[in-house]
């Protein structure tokens, strides 16, 4: 999973091509640790089908706000540069490859 912030962001996620999944996520947000492993075997599982990154909100804030991010975890999914799915707050790692397998 690639670290993105609002340096990065535009470059790997708005500009990209094909779908892009970023979990936006919190040191504060216990929810968010929990979800990270199982985000991260995902990343692994779906390499070459999507790219996966990580937004940590704490230090992006106005990005996160920019980008609608209201609670944590949100999982959003991008596809040439929009937002077409998110998933937020009550989500599994279900939820996630669910989305992710709907979206590919």
């Amino acid at each position: 999973m690639k670290e993105v912030d609002k340096k990065t962001f535009e470059d790997e996620v708005l500009k990209a091509e094909g779908l892009v999944m970023v979990d936006f996520w919190s040191p504060k947000c216990e929810p968010c640790k929990e979800l990270m492993p199982y985000v991260a075997e995902l990343a692994e599982k779906y390499d070459g089908k999507a790219k996966f990154c990580k937004l940590n909100t704490a230090g992006n804030r106005r990005l996160s706000i920019s980008q609608k991010v209201m609670g944590l975890p949100t999982i959003a999914f991008y596809k040439n540069g929009e937002k077409i799915a998110e998933l937020t707050q009550d989500i599994t790692i279900d939820d996630v490859e669910a989305k992710l397998n709907e979206l590919l």
